[in-house]
């Protein structure tokens, strides 16, 4: 089964009692962050211009941790550039939630994950369901976008639930509200920005438990580097493992997700 969360925490990835070795960095002369614009809300440009988000705050957050501010820098790139600017040294790590594959392993080092993107059920509030999770919606019709890793994964993990596959995510969601499916398995974040705001018209909410699975939905999200420099690697190992413990991590999640992932 896959693994599941509570509703509203943002699970804890780092063991309270781990204390990760943090390298000397004295010697290091700047970081450079690459990441996007069009990422919201972990990366994007406010009214201002100016870069905002939540890996804009991680970044500040983790080079405050690790005491070197004054050489950590953050500069947007096209999504596309990324890896080719990393591997040529126009930056020391990119932050910008990209999904770690082998091909990428291969030519790339990464910290270990600081988030993990969840799959969960929304229902129509409207319908009458006798459960608060999903075995409440064995048998119902449950709308997943076709050919996505969420269909996969609700089609193994669910098999007694009727799968009703959508072409696109826009109709599925539409069918929800209009009641002609009874729910909807999809992506966490989407699902909870969509229930939230003004699209959904207080129609639906975030349904049962948050899953997670390595197998169908990736690692989660990690900074990714040169694999010549496993120094820096460390270091940010070693800085998230401590914002874990703390709190700040959690603190800059529900800044950017207040109506939680999990």
């Amino acid at each position: 089964m896959p693994h599941t969360a509570r509703s509203g925490d943002l699970p804890v990835l780092f063991d309270a009692r781990e204390r990760l070795p943090r390298p000397d960095l004295s010697g290091v002369l700047r970081v450079r962050f690459l990441t996007t614009t069009d990422f919201p809300p972990f990366n994007f440009a406010d009214q201002t211009g100016r870069l905002a988000g939540f890996h804009i705050d991680l970044a500040r957050a983790l080079c405050a941790e690790l005491g070197i501010e004054a050489k950590c820098q953050v500069q947007a790139l096209p999504y596309g550039e990324l890896e080719t600017a990393l591997a040529a040294g126009q930056g020391e790590a990119v932050l910008a939630g990209i999904a770690v594959s082998e091909e990428l392993r291969a030519r790339f080092a990464f910290s270990r994950p600081y988030m993990l993107l969840p799959a969960r059920f929304a229902r129509n509030k409207a319908g009458e369901l006798g459960g608060e999770n999903a075995d409440a919606l064995f048998g119902r019709r449950v709308g997943v976008v076709s050919g996505t890793a969420h269909e996969a994964m609700m089609k193994a993990f669910f098999p007694d639930i009727h799968a009703v596959p959508f072409a696109d995510r826009a109709k599925m969601l539409e069918e929800l509200k209009e009641k002609k499916i009874d729910a909807v398995f999809a992506d966490s974040l989407q699902l909870s920005f969509w229930t939230a705001g003004d699209a959904a018209d207080n129609c639906c909410a975030l349904f049962g438990q948050a899953y997670v699975s390595e197998r169908f939905l990736g690692e989660g999200l990690t900074i990714m580097l040169r694999r010549d420099d496993p120094v820096l690697a460390a270091a940010f190992d070693s800085a998230l493992a401590a914002l874990s413990r703390n709190g700040r991590l959690q603190e800059i999640y529900l800044r950017y997700f207040p109506y939680g992932l999990f």
